[in-house]
């Protein structure tokens, strides 16, 4: 029988990650419905259905052991920010993939998204012992390239027509990761960062 992970709440200083649910559609719908947000995914989120749909993939994911769906929320309100999730989680080969981060436009570029790949980033080498948690994004998503290397992962790659968009054309893909022996280097970096966010 599989092992799979059960939906846990992240809690930091800034942020806090919670478990995705259906109740979470209206406040989806409030904060992520602009266009900017869903650029480069390939198969973006337009309106309440789509948002409806979005949730349940999550959740089916979830179910199904491969996924954990998170909403970000701030600790000084509860106020959703975002969302985030792990994918491709592996816990035979102790790997996990971070992904589907989006996060609502007043909030981008705050130590939201930092603290949330810290509380992540925690979570899956501390309490899951992961060996390897990895990242992919679209080629030609230069902003989420380069936020993921500042994150300290390495580029592993190019992965060519490795997935169909939702107007048929192919996405190339780009793969990076951090590997347990990486990690104190990454949790430092990681936590200078918040904690130059956090005085300013």
């Amino acid at each position: 029988m599989a092992v799979s992970l059960s939906p846990t709440t992240l809690i930091g200083t800034v942020v806090c990650l919670v478990p995705l649910t259906e109740s979470h559609l209206d406040t989806l719908c409030d904060i992520g419905l602009y266009p900017g947000i869903w650029t480069h995914s390939p198969w973006p989120v337009r309106d309440r259905n789509g948002m409806a749909k979005y949730i349940q993939k999550a959740l089916e994911g979830r179910d199904s052991g491969h996924m954990l769906p998170f909403v970000t929320t701030l600790i000084e309100n509860g106020e959703a920010v975002g969302c985030t999730r792990f994918g491709a989680i592996d816990l035979f080969n102790k790997r996990m993939e971070i992904g589907w981060t989006w996060i609502t436009p007043a909030w981008q570029r705050t130590a939201v998204n930092t603290e949330a790949k810290l509380l992540m980033l925690r979570y899956a080498f501390n309490d899951v012992g992961c060996n390897r948690v990895e990242w992919k994004t679209d080629a030609l998503n230069e902003r989420s390239r380069n936020a993921i290397l500042r994150l300290g992962a390495k580029y592993e790659g190019l992965h060519r027509s490795h997935m169909v968009r939702e107007d048929g054309s192919l996405r190339d893909t780009v793969y990076y990761s951090v590997t347990r022996e990486e990690w104190p280097g990454v949790e430092s970096r990681l936590e200078k960062k918040l904690a130059a966010y956090v005085q300013r």
